[in-house]
């Protein structure tokens, strides 16, 4: 079973206070760059991985999916997105993405953002994907980008011209990372990048695109602190297809 961290009292109401989840995909700076990875949502029958607060299951339906299933392991999730969701075609499920079985053919559009490095068998979740969905539907992600979590709490150093230089620690090595973030020992699953293409090629996927999230020059005249983001990527996404 994965880690239920955001049930923990006091890093939910820190994870509540982030700006993406007060202003929903405004305050995700990667947002512009994984909604271009989607295809028409027009009609979909959406699966929404991680679901959180339900901002995506509420943005597929206003961009005219048929249905969307949220699942989440928390339960504090799953009744804020209760709370902020009055649509019947949108619905909502506590369930372990560990663990999880789907239905054959069940799904056009599978959607996931920063959930799936908290799973640790990813190969098999993907497997549970490809059969949950229709010939020509496309998996589309987001997650912490392996080069990030392999510096898990990591301050940047400088070299001795200055440069910025982050401490990746044990790349190749993969398996758990226990970090600081919001609460102790949070733990998250560290794979190589390419054990994620991998295990969606494995599982009949065709990778159709591959981004690594780097902020726009207006984002960090908006948001200085994302110019770091210049140093190292912190988000892969990933657009896939059945």
């Amino acid at each position: 079973m994965a880690q239920n961290i955001y049930d923990d009292p006091d890093f939910f109401a820190g994870y509540s206070r982030l700006p993406r989840q007060v202003l929903g995909h405004d305050g995700a700076p990667e947002w512009p760059t994984l909604r271009a990875m989607l295809p028409d949502l027009a009609g979909r029958r959406v699966l929404d991985l991680g679901c959180g607060f339900g901002w995506f299951a509420r943005w597929a339906r206003a961009e005219g999916a048929a249905s969307v299933l949220g699942i989440d392991l928390s339960e504090n999730m799953i009744a804020r997105a209760r709370r902020d969701t009055s649509d019947p075609a949108v619905r909502y499920a506590i369930a372990d993405l560990e663990l999880l079985d789907l239905p054959p053919g069940g799904f056009d559009l599978a959607y996931s953002s920063l959930a799936l490095h908290y799973v640790a068998d990813f190969a098999r979740l993907a497997g549970v994907v490809h059969r949950a969905l229709t010939p020509g539907s496309a998996f589309v992600f987001s997650i912490e980008h392996p080069i990030f979590m392999a510096a898990p709490g990591a301050r940047w150093q400088a070299d001795g011209d200055g440069r910025r230089i982050w401490p990746v620690r044990r790349y190749a090595v993969e398996g758990e990372r226990r970090s600081d973030w919001l609460a102790p020992d949070v733990l998250k699953h560290h794979r190589t990048l390419a054990t994620t293409l991998n295990g969606l090629i494995g599982a009949g996927f065709v990778i159709r695109r591959v981004a690594e999230f780097a902020p726009t020059a207006a984002q960090i005249t908006a948001e200085a602190a994302l110019e770091e983001e210049l140093d190292r990527p912190m988000m892969l996404m990933v657009a896939a297809w059945r």
